[in-house]
């Protein structure tokens, strides 16, 4: 274990815990466990990165670390983690995601390196037990996947041989428990520091798990070491604004500019750091190619006002897609690593996003995704079996791993699968009577043996999901039988074009339906307009055993007299059959009254409620709607209407 430097190493009170980043990793001893935070390239400690490197290099040390992180770090190239791929400097790799650091995944190719995957929320939650001091961290995420000690235990290659976790039971049921390890140092970033070793994060486009990774170090004796770029006098931050605080930082490094980008695409856009809003319009469109099919299919999935997990790779088209139709504001996208609202950003950018709402730790995500938060889920797919298996994780020579796939797919109601039919460079040209296949690729998708099962289909339907496979010919869909074919591309020849390139045959229960024309065809699909077409008895619903009424006008638009008569007609209807005064709530959000009308629909709204209402809540905000049922009280005075209810009938 490194020993954490004392005032006597430091040069001085003024200079506090500043230091260079040579002397800094002088603090890594050979043997030590290494934390790493960072998503892709975003919130990555560069520089340190770099001088980490250049100490093995010129002195062979330290050597045989142990590095644990959530989330590949790196560019797919050489930077991030990439330079730590020299062998001797590590013995063994427990990462979340391999996707961005090739050159570790060839040590782990070669047998050099011990290497495991476990799921990336895992690794998140795990660097907060290590720091409460737990045993492990108890979760059902990765049942049946090859994160289950039966199917592997997410090692990766033959050098690796001891389980990091086990299946135990509790409660009557089957939960993996993940054993925490001590961290001996940690390499983090941040945007200002003050001498004492505060540290603020307002230009990061992400938080991700550094407070955990700090704290999960110093309570094991480590050695929490810092990247900035710049600087803060003493006393001068915002206790309010501190990430973390000082007392859980032994040094600080200031980067130069260059080792200090935003992300590895981007030296610095303020719209990822929240400084500003960006015109949607101004975001460029896809090119019309198998991509933004395969997109523009799976977009035809989003429901307005659901929260939605979109992953790394073809799924970032869904962001540009809901971009050029116009629907982002009916929508909240998020990312793993704790983006909520806005529009993602891809490639190099991955994590980050513009005009978004809100921005948490990554461990919070992944408790909102672990505990079934997400009304969907678009994910990649690169292998799938006839049982409707996937594997994303370990295919061919590339060794990605899961990333957060096993968190966001297990608990999530509705899953979308995108990708091409065939893979290794698969060539299609969009034409207005469907795909155009100029080439299929050389390697196949559908097989009869997956490589490696990153998701579990049989748990999927044991609890109730709906599972599509979206590719630029056809969709398939999950049934009890495996995977369905369902909708297929004009143009199209079922047998030719899709049957003879995979190694099963799916379910074929009757012809299957025709892909929207709309998919393939150039200019918008108006897809506003389908999210927003609810009919007014859809709205509507009546839950007898507690009598709540609840009434969803959100993102309605009301126009014209008719519509409003059409509305208390159905309201009228509805409320008049039943015997008895009902507990009401309604949601508002998002609705457009004409404003010759606001008046005439104050009157209606308050005919309706001192007609048939024991007492109503009115909410403006879509989110509240949706969980108020689980609020309401139930027992009002008789057709009471409060202030609150008043004034937000006057939208």
């Amino acid at each position: 274990m490194a020993t954490r430097p004392s005032p006597s190493f430091l040069s001085g009170l003024d200079q506090g815990k500043i230091i260079s980043a040579s002397e800094a990793v002088r603090l890594i001893a050979s043997g030590n466990t290494l934390a790493t935070g960072g998503f892709v390239g975003t919130g990555f400690a560069e520089e340190l990165a770099i001088a980490l490197e250049d100490s093995f290099v010129t002195t062979g040390y330290p050597r045989d670390l142990t590095l644990i992180f959530g989330s590949s770090q790196g560019d797919s190239k050489s930077r991030g983690l990439n330079r730590l791929a020299h062998p001797g400097l590590v013995a063994r790799v427990i990462g979340g995601h391999w996707g961005s650091i090739p050159k570790l995944q060839q040590l782990a190719k070669a047998n050099e390196i011990e290497a495991y995957n476990p799921p990336q929320g895992v690794v998140s939650h795990l660097f907060r037990d290590i720091a409460a001091n737990r045993p492990g961290h108890l979760t059902k995420i990765g049942l049946g996947t090859y994160a289950d000690p039966r199917h592997g235990g997410g090692r990766l290659n033959a050098r690796t041989t001891k389980d990091l976790v086990e299946v135990v039971t509790v409660g009557g049921e089957e939960c993996l428990f993940f054993k925490t390890i001590p961290i001996d140092a940690c390499l983090i970033r941040a945007t200002t520091a003050d001498p004492d070793g505060n540290l603020t994060m307002e230009k990061e486009a992400l938080t991700t798990e550094v407070l955990a990774i700090a704290m999960a170090t110093r309570n094991s004796g480590g050695v929490v070491i810092a990247q900035v770029e710049r600087i803060a006098e003493r006393g001068s931050l915002n206790p309010k604004h501190v990430k973390v605080p000082g007392t859980l930082v032994d040094c600080v490094v200031v980067a130069a500019p260059e080792n200090h980008w935003q992300t590895f695409g981007t030296p610095y856009n303020p719209a990822f750091s929240g400084e500003i809003r960006v015109r949607l319009a101004s975001l460029t469109p896809m090119d019309m190619t198998e991509r933004k099919i395969i997109a523009r299919r799976a977009a035809l999935e989003l429901r307005p006002n659901s929260v939605i997990n979109l992953g790394i790779g073809m799924p970032e088209g869904i962001a540009r897609i809901a971009a050029e139709e116009g629907i982002t504001d009916l929508l909240t996208l998020t990312a793993e690593p704790g983006v909520i609202g806005g529009v993602p950003a891809g490639g190099l950018n991955f994590g980050a996003a513009s005009n978004t709402s809100a921005v948490i730790d990554q461990p919070y995500q992944f408790d909102y995704y672990d505990g079934g938060g997400l009304d969907a889920a678009f994910l990649g797919l690169a292998e799938v079996d006839r049982l409707g298996n996937v594997n994303v994780s370990k295919f061919g020579p590339r060794l990605p791993g899961a990333g957060g796939f096993v968190n966001i797919s297990q608990n999530t109601n509705t899953i979308v699968y995108l990708g091409t039919f065939t893979a290794g460079r698969p060539r299609v040209a969009a034409a207005t009577n469907g795909p155009g296949i100029v080439c299929n690729g050389p390697v196949r998708k559908f097989v009869e043996k997956l490589e490696q099962q990153t998701f579990n289909a049989e748990r999927a339907l044991a609890h109730g999901a709906r599972v599509l496979y979206v590719t630029e010919r056809c969709v398939f869909e999950l049934g009890a039988d495996g995977i369905e074919l369902v909708e297929v591309a004009p143009g199209i020849d079922i047998e030719r074009d899709i049957l003879s390139l995979m190694n099963f045959k799916p379910v074929i229960r009757k012809d299957p339906t025709t892909m929207d024309a709309r998919i393939f065809a150039t200019g918008p699909m108006h897809l506003r307009n389908d999210l927003l077409r609810v009919s007014l008895a859809q709205r509507f619903v009546h839950e007898e055993a507690r009598n709540i009424f609840s009434a969803d006008f959100g993102l309605l638009t009301i126009s014209s007299p008719e519509e409003l008569d059409a509305i208390e007609r159905a309201l009228t209807d509805r409320l008049s059959a039943l015997d008895h005064r009902v507990h009401a709530i309604e949601n508002y959000d998002g609705v457009t009254i004409a404003p010759a009308l606001v008046a005439a629909v104050s009157d209606t709204l308050g005919r309706i409620a001192e007609a048939y209402y024991a007492d109503v809540i009115r909410y403006t905000a879509s989110t509240q709607f949706k969980h108020a049922k689980a609020r309401h009280r139930v027992g009002g005075n008789p057709a009471a209407v409060s202030e609150i209810t008043k004034r937000a009938a006057h939208i």
